[in-house]
């Protein structure tokens, strides 16, 4: 029988709808600060595809009351850092800073994330920026690679698109719509500030409460669908796309797996991701790259996400081999499915995954990107099971995962070959 671990963190909910996690951590005199928001790229109606992640960038331009290079400024000459993420499902801006600086940085965070002025000349500069960030990214074959997968997977979901937008996008989009979908989404019940480190409780709460409280009026902005779940592939899906300067080609397979409302069936997945790639002796990588030579290099990897998360497997391999290589993976996941995995197997597949969470929660910045990010797609106090929900797997349930999610029949698959 499973037990609830403890959640080490207490979460609080003010009256104006933020929810605030804190974790006292004695031992370190750092304090963390990562706040999150529900507004990443899935919240983007359709004439402002890209908006969530240019937002990210023009939140660092100041406000009314800060000009650009303030916040920086102010952080940096504390000995601090700052940065910002935005995926499908959130963005999220974090703060690292030493405990008795806390009081002096974090309102001028708030200030940011609640009052950005998004002022057009400061606009079109950084537009120039993200559009050198696609351009990047196009001369990145994995990225195109993975982004084309998406794209045929995801083919009535957010999740298909591109977070960074096209250029044709950027160029579409206006100061004014922007702070349109800044007020929309930048709301106290769409926020979750999490504080980790070496602050008590109420001093945390206190900072907090004071520094988000002004904000922006609501706005009413253009709505996108996000209530579509794509369906399980039926039959393969296949692409090709032929590169210039392509060296080496690449093999994406890609499998739609469960969301947040089924989390045991994503951790079920993690295992099978470890149990097919994770290390020489795992399947995969033992028998196509160090005994039979087929790759350089192979990798699997379960992304879980809020709706709708993802199954993928990766190869680097001579264009030659493309179809042989399919072929054998198509092979093994026949043999997940027919054979029930040995006891040993198994138990490295746990203990790699165990070992991993207990590495990836070793410091405040790893524990308040934990919580912020659970409490963002599901809640909060989910974090902290995922050592036991792994352990109590048996060889039986991997078997009928496999199954329901993995067939070798139904799946995605991108090529890309040189031209």
């Amino acid at each position: 029988m499973l037990t609830t671990p403890v959640f080490p963190a207490a979460v609080f909910r003010l009256d104006n709808g933020l929810t605030i996690i804190h974790q006292y951590v004695p031992a370190t005199p750092v304090v963390v600060v990562d706040v999150w928001v529900r507004a990443g790229a899935v919240c983007e109606p359709e004439p402002w595809y890209g908006m969530a992640h240019f937002l990210e960038h023009m939140i660092f331009k100041g406000t009314s009351v800060i000009p650009p290079g303030v916040f920086d400024y102010a952080v940096e000459n504390l000995g601090g850092t700052t940065n910002a993420a935005t995926s499908h499902d959130y963005a999220h801006f974090f703060l690292t800073t030493a405990a008795p600086y806390l009081e002096d940085t974090l309102p001028y965070l708030a200030e940011l994330l609640l009052n950005a002025a998004i002022p057009e000349e400061e606009f079109i500069t950084e537009r120039d920026v993200v559009l050198e960030e696609i351009r990047c990214a196009y001369d990145d074959p994995d990225w195109i690679g993975f982004q084309a997968l998406g794209e045929s997977i995801y083919q009535q979901h957010p999740y298909g698109r591109s977070v960074l937008g096209s250029e044709t996008d950027l160029m579409q989009q206006s100061p004014e719509a922007m702070r349109c979908f800044h007020h929309a989404h930048y709301q106290p019940e769409n926020m979750t500030v999490v504080i980790v480190g070496g602050i008590a409780q109420e001093s945390a709460i206190d900072i907090v409460s004071q520094a988000f409280q002004e904000f922006a009026p609501r706005s009413e902005c253009p709505q996108t669908d996000i209530t579509v779940t794509e369906p399980l592939l039926a039959g393969v899906r296949r692409q090709e796309i032929y590169l210039p300067r392509l060296e080496q080609a690449r093999l994406l397979m890609a499998w739609t797996g469960p969301g947040v409302d089924q989390l045991r069936n994503a951790y079920g997945l993690d295992l099978l991701s470890v149990l097919l790639s994770e290390g020489r002796s795992s399947r995969l990588v033992r028998e196509l790259r160090e005994e039979q030579h087929l790759v350089q290099g192979i990798t699997s990897n379960f992304s879980l996400q809020r709706d709708s998360s993802l199954f993928t497997i990766t190869a680097w391999l001579e264009p030659e081999n493309l179809e042989r290589v399919e072929s054998l993976i198509r092979a093994h996941l026949e043999d997940l499915q027919t054979t029930v995995v040995t006891s040993g197997e198994l138990a490295r597949c746990k203990r790699l995954l165990c070992n991993d969470y207990a590495f990836s929660t070793e410091t405040p910045n790893q524990m308040a990107g934990l919580y912020g990010y659970y409490n963002t797609i599901a809640q909060a106090e989910l974090a902290v099971i995922y050592p036991e929900q792994i352990r109590s797997f048996q060889a039986d349930e991997i078997q009928q995962l496999t199954q329901q999610y993995l067939s070798p029949y139904s799946y995605a698959v991108t090529t890309l070959k040189p031209c």
